[in-house]
Order: structure tokens, then C-alpha cells, then sequence
């Protein structure tokens, strides 16, 4: 599949900002799932200061504001052919080993609730069938509910809570996983979505290794492994460490965020 992707981040700052560095993770890189035909990266109010892999194999713009700007605007605009390889990303690997993907984060650090989670893995005849399984489960644990959960959530407070978003449900499945045994992480990217163009923000899934097949895709949300409807940006061991966007600002006043993404064939 053959999918158009815009994606503008446009942050209005209160005050002139003195000084404001931004990690951003926005272009992605060709894999057995994606063929990447043309990709850029702009910054209006501000210049990429210098352009890097990091150690998940992420490409990295490192962007800074203009002095005494009031406004800074991202765009990622670009290309890219998807295949369906039923979730199975295989044996592709970074300079981060195995293990790293097995080490509880702030953010997944397992709590009772996540510990039952991973029952439905470590039961399971298979592997691949417990992971599905525990897929099912935590959507029926956590149902999709926008606005319950924010950025700093964790996910024990997600499963307390009883409602969230892909990034709650991707957060829970790698702390599981990983209770279970198994390598996980968390996936940024795009989803296209045959109803609408315009969305909200960009998506969110899980990953966990399995030593015959490698890197095996899961979108506890949609309740499926990702297909070819699917465009990976980023992947870390939670949602923190593969979100497109982060970084700081110095100065005083407050800032908002105006997303606009469009993910179109």
C-alpha cells in the first residue's frame, strides 16, 4: 500500500522562547514492512541542528527555535510503501540487545495487575497463541476510552483506572511480555484509516521477540498484528522513549500544541 503522510506540530509559545531543543523522531526507515520513497523533515521558527541514529536504530532531528520566537512549526511530510507481512517484522536488530527490551521502565514497571496479564503468556501452549491471547485480554481489561489517561500514566495506573489508548494498551502488553519473559517494546507510527484522513495523532503498538520468528507486531486496540494499513516511525521500551516529539524549553509563559496529521493513500 502506497500512503501519503503529513504530519505538522505547531507549538505557540506565550512569551518569546529563549531557548527550546527539540528529539524529533519522525522519519522513518525502510524495513521487510516499508519501503520509504522520499521524506523531509522542516522547521519553520527554528533549524535542525544536527541529524543522528540513535542506539534503537531511530533517526533522530535534533531541532532548535529561533531566539524570541512565538511560534515553532515541525512538518513531516513523505512516502512510503507498506507491505503485510502479518505483524512479522523477523530477526532485525540494532545496536540495543535482547536483553535491554527485557528491563522494566518508569512506565512499565509491572504491578499485580500486569503480573495476572502475563499468566495468559506463561499458561499458553505456544507462545505466539498466549500473545494474542493476552492482547484480547488486556482490551477487555482496558477498553479504548480517549481522555481517561495522559503521557504520564503508567501502566498499572492505566489497568487502575480500567480505561485508555493505544499507548496505555501497548504500554501494558511490553510490561506483560516482559513479566512473561520475553523481550517488548513499544512501536510509534502511522495507521491508515480507510474512513477519514484528517487525524488526531499519530498511533502506537507493541513488539515482542519470539526466537523462532524474531520481532512479532501487536495492536491491542484494533485487536490485530499490524498489515500493510501500518507505517513504523520509532520503536524504545515504552511509549516515552519512542514518541515523535520531545524535548525542552527555556523562558517563561506557557506553550500550546496544535497537531495536524494526515495519513492518506
Amino acid at each position: 500500500m502506497r500512503l501519503k503522510i503529513k504530519h505538522v506540530s505547531q507549538y505557540d509559545f506565550d512569551e518569546p522562547a529563549d531557548y527550546a531543543l527539540q528529539k524529533v523522531r519522525l522519519r522513518p526507515a525502510s524495513s521487510n514492512l516499508q519501503d520509504v520513497h522520499a521524506w523531509t523533515v522542516k522547521v519553520d521558527g527554528g533549524k535542525v541542528e544536527t541529524s543522528y541514529q540513535d542506539h534503537y536504530g531511530n533517526h533522530v532531528d535534533l531541532t532548535s527555535s529561533d531566539i524570541g520566537a512565538r511560534k515553532m512549526v515541525l512538518t513531516a511530510e513523505g512516502e512510503a510503501t507498506t507491505h503485510d507481512a502479518s505483524g512479522v517484522l523477523g530477526k532485525s536488530y540494532g545496536r540495543a540487545p535482547l536483553w535491554h527490551f527485557q528491563q522494566p521502565t518508569e512506565f512499565t514497571t509491572p504491578g499485580e495487575h500486569i503480573k495476572s496479564l502475563a499468566k495468559t503468556v506463561l499458561n499458553a501452549n505456544a507462545p505466539l497463541d498466549g500473545l494474542h491471547a493476552m492482547s484480547e485480554a488486556i482490551l477487555q481489561t482496558v477498553p479504548y476510552m480517549p481522555d481517561q489517561t495522559n503521557a504520564s500514566t503508567t501502566a498499572e495506573q492505566a489497568i487502575e483506572i480500567g480505561q485508555g489508548v493505544c499507548q496505555d494498551h501497548a504500554n501494558i502488553f511490553v510490561a506483560a511480555a516482559r513479566v512473561a519473559g520475553l523481550p517488548a517494546r513499544y512501536v510509534s507510527g502511522y495507521l491508515f484509516m480507510p474512513d477519514r484522513v484528517d487525524q488526531d495523532a499519530s498511533h502506537g503498538w507493541a513488539e515482542a521477540h519470539l526466537d523462532d520468528l524474531g520481532w512479532v507486531g501487536f495492536d491491542v486496540s484494533n485487536g490485530v498484528s499490524p498489515d500493510e494499513k501500518y507505517l513504523r516511525i520509532a520503536i524504545g521500551r515504552d511509549a516515552n522513549e519512542a514518541t515523535p516529539i520531545s524535548g525542552l524549553r527555556m523562558g517563561t509563559g506557557d506553550e500550546a500544541l496544535i497537531v495536524s496529521l494526515q495519513v492518506q493513500q
